[in-house]
């Protein structure tokens, strides 16, 4: 079932409707991030590589949704809260690079038990104040004792430029409550600018590592190789070369 119809369920039999959505929300999380781990985990052992930086996880606080609620002119509910706020519950995974992001949301996408249920590229659509990120609005199950429940999760993967950037802009925002003055929100997008910049020649700089990495590697097996091949060839000291023709008796 999803998040609606449990609500009404739990409406019906008097539990705390509060707690048990909360509950989900936090299971939600609890089992991305076991995911993540995992993935993690296969990559440094597999590729000696990890693309994961870091990985965030909240809740939003009581205070939050009803401030978000406020802002979309709904009324503050249980119901409308599952139904419109689609972040209540929010994972950020930060990578090293780019490409990174997108090896990433692919590998998200395909676990069997994750339901994508809409992706906003803003990497390549950046937000006009400059903000850039990739998220993905997801559901995955929740197996209590007598029912599963689908639960929404929103996913953002950013770079650590992308990261350290919106941190900023959303504690400068936080001080002005929205209404930053013009050359705040010039200069904000003008950084936002330079991060991009920096991302892309971090990238171009490690596909040159990679490819400079490859070429040093096929040159030590040549080298190997032809050492190997001058040992077997050459004859070992202290032995007699074997001449043609018959030996007296």
């Amino acid at each position: 079932m999803d998040q609606l119809e449990y609500v009404h369920e739990l409406a019906g039999e008097g539990v705390d409707t509060w707690n048990a959505v909360m509950l989900l929300y936090n299971s939600a999380l609890k089992e991305i991030g076991t995911k993540m781990d995992i993935l993690s985990d296969e990559f440094q052992h597999t590729h000696q590589y990890n693309p994961i930086e870091y990985v965030k996880k909240r809740v939003k606080s009581p205070e939050s949704i009803i401030k978000k609620l406020k802002r979309y002119g709904y009324e503050h509910s249980i119901e409308n809260m599952v139904t419109y706020c689609n972040d209540i519950a929010g994972m950020r995974i930060v990578c090293s690079f780019t490409s990174d992001i997108y090896r990433l949301a692919d590998m998200i996408g395909r676990q069997s038990d994750i339901t994508v249920i809409s992706v906003k590229d803003y990497i390549k659509n950046p937000k006009d104040s400059g903000y850039k990120s990739y998220h993905m609005l997801v559901t995955i199950p929740i197996f209590l004792s007598d029912k599963v429940v689908d639960t929404r999760v929103e996913i953002q993967i950013r770079t650590i430029a992308m990261d350290f950037w919106a941190s900023l802009e959303h504690k400068i925002y936080y001080k002005f409550e929205g209404n930053a003055p013009e050359y705040i929100s010039r200069d904000l997008r003008e950084c936002s600018g330079i991060v991009a910049m920096l991302d892309a020649k971090m990238l171009s700089l490690n596909e040159a590592v990679m490819e400079a990495k490859e070429v040093q590697d096929r040159d030590e097996e040549v080298d190997t190789a032809e050492k190997i091949e001058t040992a077997v060839s050459k004859p070992k000291s202290g032995t007699i070369p074997h001449v043609g023709g018959a030996v007296a008796s």
